[in-house]
């Protein structure tokens, strides 16, 4: 690494009276979190706004579920606004997996049944895609292999590749989970357009990474979950749907409102509590009062290129192997470091390390993997700080590096 590419520290954002950032948020002291990507964090001010939505619905119930549709539908005026789409394109779902699963469950076979993801698809998605394809359509999926380290282009070739008469649905994300890299989404769409093939987004991570995650997006469906980067209540998500397939899109519990076109049928949804949906607003105006969104992500991005390379520089300093990642489309707020050789191949030795790093070392971090490598993947927040990432070069770096020596030793491997 030449100087030029150094990053230098950014300075830690204070709130309005000075304090530090985190003082907004209720996050244990005893941790570190530095996996705000995976469920999010929800300010103070949201949570307590939900507590008082909760207060109102406990005191009369018989007012308040009448009166909850209207509510809804008013959230997602403001909800729509954020994300720059429609109000009427817009339903709130509990995830950005609910809002596919009710999409799954909506499409029939046209063609050949057949699906077409990435392998950098989210797990849960790629399952319930598969099930789609082999126990309702009688057909497949096929999955596009697309380098990590690959550009639009050859991300647009590898989509395409797997694209036949049989193709009844694409199934592709805006930002990938584990890889934490963006895929073309816009030219896929277009392209999707062009041969009549449904596309549906998994955008999980878009709100508040991206200012305007669905322009110049052509879709038939979006999902995408605010209380990851938005920090609203876990919980709320949008489900945008654009264009005739959307009237076959119902919620999972038929209510009154059953009858109603879509996206009203959402809003009423019995005795469910709504109440993380009607604080989301709370939680980004917080953002956007506070730093202004635009600021916010600013931070965020430089933020987490400084922990990859200050991360990155300290495994190599120790292991003698370059921990940098190329990644084809990077996104912002999100780096990729490689893990020691030993470490995080697999999803389930993934999953394991962030357990046992979270109950011995103290901090909460992401470790994903793909294509037999594990990685660390970093995705700050406004109330992390450079300290934060420092700490962790420091103190967990050389324990990470150890005990991937000691899987090593376990496998015969030096």
């Amino acid at each position: 690494m030449s100087e030029t590419d150094v990053i230098t520290a950014p300075r830690p954002l204070l709130l309005a009276d000075g304090r530090p950032a985190d003082r907004a948020w209720t996050l244990d002291p005893a941790l570190r979190h530095l996996n705000h990507g995976s469920f999010g964090a929800v300010p103070l001010v949201a949570q307590e706004r939900q507590k008082q939505l909760r207060v109102e619905m406990e005191r009369s119930p018989v007012v308040w579920f009448p009166a909850l549709p209207q509510r809804i539908a008013d959230t997602r005026v403001e909800i729509a606004d954020f994300l720059a789409v429609a109000a009427d394109d817009l339903a709130l779902v509990p995830n950005a997996s609910a809002g596919i699963s009710t999409v799954y469950a909506a499409l029939d076979r046209r063609r050949g049944g057949e699906i077409v993801v990435t392998d950098h698809g989210y797990g849960a998605v790629t399952m319930g895609a598969e099930r789609l394809a082999r126990d309702r359509w009688d057909g497949g999926v096929r999955t596009a292999r697309v380098p990590l380290d690959a550009d639009e282009e050859q991300a647009c070739e590898a989509v395409f590749a797997e694209l036949s008469e049989a193709t009844d649905l694409i199934v592709v994300d805006q930002i990938t989970s584990a890889t934490a890299r963006r895929l073309p989404v816009e030219r896929i769409g277009a392209e999707a357009r062009r041969r009549g093939i449904p596309l549906l987004v998994d955008g999980a991570h878009a709100p508040g990474l991206l200012p305007a995650p669905l322009s110049g997006l052509t879709c038939d469906f979006w999902v995408g979950n605010l209380h990851k980067w938005g920090c609203a209540p876990r919980g709320t998500a949008a489900l945008v749907a654009r264009g005739p397939l959307r009237e076959r899109l119902y919620p999972p519990i038929d209510s009154w409102g059953a009858k109603d076109p879509y996206p009203d049928r959402f809003d009423q949804q019995g005795t469910v509590d709504a109440t993380c949906y009607l604080a989301a607003p709370t939680a980004l105006g917080f953002i956007e009062h506070t730093w202004g969104w635009r600021h916010a992500r600013r931070y965020m991005d430089h933020l987490a290129g400084y922990a990859a390379q200050v991360i990155g520089a300290a495994f190599t300093g120790l292991t003698g192997a370059d921990s940098s990642v190329d990644v084809g489309m990077p996104v912002p707020g999100m780096r990729l470091v490689r893990l020691p050789e030993g470490l995080g191949a697999t999803r389930v030795e993934a999953d394991a390390l962030r357990d046992r790093v979270a109950g011995e070392l103290g901090v909460e971090a992401a470790f994903t993997s793909f294509g037999g490598i594990g990685y660390l993947r970093v995705s700050a927040h406004v109330y992390n700080t450079a300290a934060d990432y420092e700490y962790f070069a420091e103190t967990c770096v050389p324990v990470l590096a150890e005990w991937a020596r000691a899987a090593r030793g376990r496998h015969g491997a030096p």
